[in-house]
């Protein structure tokens, strides 16, 4: 059955992907963003023009922090005759993805990332309640496990020890779901996504940098001595859980993960061999808010959802290099704001 769905943040590298899954899947899509310059805004814009040429697909320019702006669209898509008035409610689900994101920058400018990612997200739940939207999806991160707990890390792990204000930020909108579900009896489903790469991917991130810079001779910069792990999941299995995830399921919490933690420096190894290039590697100072692995427990996303990660960190970066070379022209001119 045909439904609508509200994608936030849907020029975002992980909202794109779901949006155009659901695009694909024969649902509408309506989907927002402010198009910020949180990173390089040119390759926001190139998501986004792929989505615009599906017919299935509405744009919105606004910050979800406007409440007033939403309002507005709420109710636009509450009156389109039709579709959009499935039992009376603008959406069957609303996909908050939108965030503010990044460990390092959010201690810089930590205002900002409430603002987004707490306020922002009371908004959408607002609204889902004065317009009768059941289903809430929210985007949340691995970075709220800290470093104290053992990995790998499950849903049920402490997570009252976040080492920075994204973490913080992401918390606190975990909780403000809750309280909604609790209150008003909205189905709330919780994804953490543990570090997300693939084409077209942020280019603030480690991915995409050391294919940049490796790619044009440039050199990587590595914080610390590269041993840190991470686990390292592919767009395409992070989407295919997201969707997932758009049934009944109460409230719960959920991790989506490659289950396979990988060495930083054996990310860069593998990167410089699929590009027959050799590495110059400069390295800075750890950050305090980085934390020294990742892995993701994802038993509960198999037994709920049916989901495990099926695309391996090699064939991952195997297409995330190909789409490099097949759109050169396009990101060579890229900031990678290496921060």
């Amino acid at each position: 059955m045909t439904k609508r769905y509200l994608v936030t943040g849907c020029a975002g590298f992980i909202a794109s992907k779901v949006a155009e899954l659901l695009l694909d899947a024969g649902h509408l899509v309506t989907g927002v963003d402010n198009l910020n310059d949180a990173y390089d805004p040119r390759l926001k814009q190139w998501r986004l023009e792929r989505l615009l040429a599906r017919e299935d697909f509405r744009f919105h320019r606004i910050d979800i922090t406007d409440r007033a702006a939403l309002e507005r669209l709420f109710q636009a898509d509450a009156d389109t005759p039709g579709l959009g008035k499935l039992e009376a409610q603008p959406y069957s689900a609303v996909i908050n993805l939108a965030a503010r994101a990044g460990v390092r920058p959010s201690v810089e400018n930590p205002q900002v990332y409430y603002q987004v990612n707490c306020d922002g997200t009371l908004n959408l739940l607002e609204l889902c309640r004065d317009f009768g939207v059941g289903m809430f999806l929210l985007a949340s991160t691995s970075s709220l496990y800290g470093s104290h707990n053992p990995v790998p890390y499950r849903e049920d792990t402490d997570t009252n020890r976040p080492l920075s204000p994204y973490a913080a930020s992401k918390k606190a909108a975990e909780t403000l779901a809750y309280t909604y579900h609790y209150l008003y009896g909205l189905d709330v489903s919780i994804l953490r996504y543990f570090t997300v790469y693939g084409p077209a991917g942020r280019p603030d991130m480690s991915i995409f940098r050391f294919v940049r810079r490796i790619a044009e001779n440039e050199p990587i910069i590595v914080f610390g001595d590269g041993t840190q792990n991470r686990d390292f999941t592919y767009v395409d299995d992070i989407a295919r859980g997201t969707l997932a995830a758009l049934e009944p399921l109460g409230y719960e919490v959920i991790n989506l993960g490659g289950d396979r933690p990988v060495e930083l420096m054996a990310v860069v190894e593998q990167i410089a061999a699929l590009l027959g290039k050799k590495p110059r590697i400069e390295h800075h100072p750890a950050h305090p808010a980085d934390v020294l692995a990742t892995w993701a427990n994802v038993d509960k996303a198999a037994r709920l959802l049916n989901w495990s990660p099926q695309i391996s960190l090699e064939e991952g970066l195997r297409r995330t290099v190909v789409w490099y070379r097949e759109n050169h022209k396009t990101v060579l001119p890229l900031e990678l704001g290496d921060r």
